[in-house]
């Protein structure tokens, strides 16, 4: 019996990557001159941002459920919070969440470019804390923290969101470790987390959920009528 094969992150692409770049051909609209800058600096640093489609993606949930209140459990420099603050139009409210306070400063640098920083409410420490301080329901809660926290937020943010509101993970295929037997973990416990995330999510009968391959998977579970 041939063992199963050990995933490097690499190895498993949930997309082709020549489906990827047609699709990036396909969005290559005009937007802010600050978004290539945040896309160049996270190349160079290495830093993890969700990338073109699937800002376009969320920009384009959001528009359709006129999302006017969103929370962010892990914002890094403020790349999401760009396109959901583009959505949220000038009457709505981004809350973003990082533990590190350089981030924060990027963030409201380069949304300040972007006239959407009066979008923006960007606060340093512990997501689920910060979350925890606040009060009402929201449109949108979307989840790109620590991945072994992926099914305590799912658990916090489930019921503050209205009905018909969405809940929106990214990371979610994990490079394809979820999909192997065998791999080969960023941290320990990170794959095993995603995993009982998604059951979790799709189990839960208020929610209806479907898992968007783009990049390394986005989640999107809607939460039906009360």
């Amino acid at each position: 019996m041939q063992s199963p094969t050990i995933v490097n992150p690499s190895q498993l692409d949930p997309v082709n990557p020549a489906i990827e770049k047609y699709m990036r051909s396909l969005v290559g609209r005009t937007d802010h001159p600050v978004l290539t800058e945040m896309e160049a600096v996270a190349a160079k640093n290495n830093f993890p941002i969700v990338g073109r489609l699937v800002g376009v993606f969320l920009e384009t949930l959001a528009k359709t459920i006129d999302a006017k209140r969103i929370f962010e459990f892990g914002s890094g420099y403020g790349y999401s919070a760009y396109w959901f603050a583009k959505a949220a139009g000038a009457d709505g409210k981004v809350i973003c969440t990082d533990g590190d306070p350089q981030n924060k400063e990027k963030a409201e640098q380069y949304l300040k470019s972007a006239d959407l920083l009066e979008r923006i409410d960007f606060r340093t420490g512990i997501a689920q804390e910060i979350f925890g301080q606040t009060e009402g329901l929201f449109d949108i809660c979307y989840n790109d923290a620590d991945k072994g926290d992926y099914p305590e937020i799912w658990r916090m943010a489930k019921d503050r969101i209205r009905p018909h509101g969405l809940y929106i993970a990214d990371n979610v295929l994990w490079h394809g470790r979820v999909a192997v037997e065998r791999y080969v973990d960023i941290v320990p416990g990170w794959t095993e987390a995603i995993l009982e995330h998604n059951r979790l999510i799709f189990g839960d009968p208020e929610f209806d959920a479907f898992i968007n391959p783009t990049r390394d998977g986005v989640v999107v579970a809607r939460r039906k009528s009360q």
